[in-house]
C-alpha cells in the first residue's frame, strides 16, 4: 500500500537505496577492469603457495612473452601447482623461456630431455640446453653438464672436458660438482 505523503525518512531511505544499487553496478566493471597481471605478485603469491593467485598474474604474462612467468608456469604445471600436473605443458612453458635465453628455464628443460619427462628422453638434448645454460654461468648447468660430457652421455666422452665444467661449478660452490 502506498503512503500519500511519504515521510522525509522513507525518501531518505529510497534515495540511499538507488544510489547504492548504482555504485554496486558501476564498480563491478570497474574492478573487472582495473586488473594488471604483474610479474612480482605472482612470484610473491608463487613462493606463498598462493598458486590461484600466482597464476592469475602470471599465465598472462607468460602467453604475452615474458620468460620469467614462462619459467614459473612451466614449473607449476611441472609439480600441479594450482593446475593440473601436466609434463608435455610444463616442457612447453620451459622451452619458449629457454628459447629466450632464461638460463634456470633451460636447466629445467635439459632434466626433462634427460629424463624423459614431457618430452621424449634425448641425451643430445639434454647436453644442448644444458650447454646454453652453463655457458651463461648457471653453475647447475655446469655441473650437470660435466657429468654427461665426462660420462660420454649425449656428446663424446671427454673426461678432461667434463672435469673442466664441474670445475667452473664447483668454483662457484655447486656441491654437485665439488662432490665430484
Amino acid at each position: 500500500m502506498r503512503q500519500k505523503n511519504p515521510s522525509a525518512y522513507d525518501q531518505a531511505m529510497r534515495y540511499l537505496a538507488v544510489i547504492t544499487m548504482l555504485v554496486l553496478v558501476m564498480a563491478q566493471p570497474v574492478a573487472a577492469q582495473s586488473f594488471k597481471p604483474d610479474y612480482d605478485a605472482g612470484y610473491a603469491a608463487y613462493t606463498k603457495n598462493d598458486y590461484a593467485t600466482a597464476l592469475r598474474h602470471l599465465k598472462p604474462l607468460a602467453k604475452q612473452g615474458d620468460a620469467k612467468a614462462q619459467r614459473w608456469l612451466g614449473a607449476m604445471y611441472l609439480h600441479g601447482y594450482g593446475v593440473t600436473k601436466d609434463y608435455k605443458e610444463a616442457a612447453r612453458w620451459y622451452r619458449k623461456a629457454a628459447e629466450q635465453g632464461d638460463a634456470a628455464a633451460q636447466v629445467n628443460l635439459a632434466i626433462m630431455y634427460a629424463e624423459g619427462t614431457g618430452v621424449s628422453e634425448d641425451d643430445e638434448k639434454a647436453v644442448e640446453w644444458f650447454e646454453r645454460a652453463a655457458e651463461s654461468g648457471d653453475a647447475s648447468a655446469q655441473a650437470n653438464l660435466g657429468l654427461m660430457i665426462a660420462a660420454g652421455e649425449g656428446v663424446r666422452q671427454d673426461e678432461e672436458a667434463g672435469v673442466a665444467w664441474l670445475r667452473k661449478a664447483a668454483e662457484q660452490g655447486n656441491a654437485l660438482a665439488q662432490f665430484n
